[in-house]
């Protein structure tokens, strides 16, 4: 069985990933690290950013600045920013910018362009103004989808949107508008997600006090089922748990978290995984920024991963994708028959009905979600584990 999309070019050529934490407002749901814009501090960082990014030797296979919210930033940080990324990044590499349809204009577009970025990804989140009000937002449907055709107009080609469903009073019917807008944009990649109430944040804690009623569980999934049923059925084939592409346009960046390749993060409350170390940047700007002006480790905690450790992570992050995992591909990838490693995990989740084995000339050659898999892929990643 070929591994398709999936298959890695280049095992030794890591991704870089940039957190910008900046936002004009942070989002009730959202537990990534973010603070207020400041012209001071964004300049800082910046600085802080670019001189770190110096120090590393390239090339890197992907770049993906993410936030937070990295339109935030003014263009003259935004050029600073994406000139010093852009000397990192490989011939051909994929080179993506989060951005928020509120701070996304017709400058900034024409900057990334100019400045090699050839992938956008824009926070729509909902086309339905009283969701978007729920969920914190500060755009509104119209503007949202008017930052999807404007960045098309300018010459995007390769265009995702983040979508949210299972927002309190939302219900199937909602959510089948919600994709019957999506796919009628010029887009190529559609991230679908789940709304979940991470402890500490604002919904999280409104919940508690009775003050958001949650979907009903029921209803989230027929919401997921109608995404993985209604995507592919207009062109969008649906290659990871919460994501969506049309032929060719697969994220790059995010393959290689899910083969779990080498990747190097910078930004407070990124992580780094070099070499079977991972390492974990402090959360808080002031201080990363001190930190790193001054040439210390802005980094706060470092674990290396035993043989088996990473053969079971590799196991967890592959099996969300369609392909699921090939026996050979993980030999080949961590030394380990897949198996023997996880034989009894493996035959938990197949008498469960959440994976199944994939034949290739008479012989099991790898195992898959099944549909219901999908559904409970966290469960199936926690076993591999």
């Amino acid at each position: 069985m070929k591994d398709g999309i999936m298959q890695e070019k280049n095992e030794m050529t890591p991704s870089l990933y940039i957190h910008i934490p900046f936002c004009a407002k942070k989002c009730g749901y959202c537990d990534f690290y973010s603070v207020g814009y400041g012209r001071g501090p964004a300049t800082a960082y910046v600085e802080a950013l670019v001189g770190q990014m110096g120090a590393i030797r390239g090339p890197v296979s992907t770049v993906f600045i993410g936030g937070g919210t990295p339109t935030a930033l003014e263009a003259p940080l935004l050029r600073r920013l994406l000139r010093g990324a852009g000397r990192l990044a490989a011939a051909g590499a994929e080179f993506t910018v989060e951005a928020n349809p509120e701070s996304l204009d017709a400058g900034k577009l024409g900057l990334f362009l100019d400045e090699g970025v050839n992938r956008l990804s824009i926070g729509v989140q909902s086309f339905n103004d009283k969701k978007l009000k729920r969920l914190g937002r500060i755009h509104s449907a119209k503007k949202a989808a008017y930052a999807v055709m404007l960045s098309r107009n300018k010459g995007f080609k390769d265009l995702n949107i983040d979508l949210i469903f299972g927002a309190p009073g939302e219900t199937p019917d909602d959510c089948s508008s919600e994709l019957a807008r999506a796919v009628e944009l010029p887009v190529t990649h559609i991230s679908s997600y789940g709304l979940t109430y991470e402890k500490g944040t604002p919904l999280y804690n409104a919940r508690k006090r009775g003050e958001v009623i949650p979907v009903d569980g029921e209803y989230s999934a027929r919401m997921y089922s109608l995404a993985i049923e209604y995507l592919p059925a207009h062109g969008f084939r649906h290659y990871e748990v919460s994501n969506f592409a049309k032929k060719g346009f697969e994220c790059r960046h995010n393959l290689n978290y899910w083969r779990n390749g080498e990747y190097i993060g910078l930004g407070p409350s990124a992580v780094s995984y070099i070499g079977g170390v991972r390492k974990r940047n402090i959360s808080d700007v002031r201080e990363y920024v001190k930190r790193a002006a001054a040439g210390k480790s802005t980094t706060v905690s470092s674990e290396r991963l035993s043989g088996d450790r990473k053969a079971k992570e590799t196991a967890a992050v592959k099996i969300r994708t369609a392909e699921g995992i090939d026996f050979g591909w993980f030999k080949g990838k961590t030394g380990y028959d897949f198996l023997k490693l996880e034989s009894d995990a493996v035959k938990k989740l197949s008498g469960a009905g959440l994976i199944e084995y994939r034949v290739s000339k008479g012989k099991r050659a790898g195992i898959a979600l099944t549909e219901k898999g999908f559904l409970f892929c966290d469960t199936v990643s926690s076993e591999l584990m």
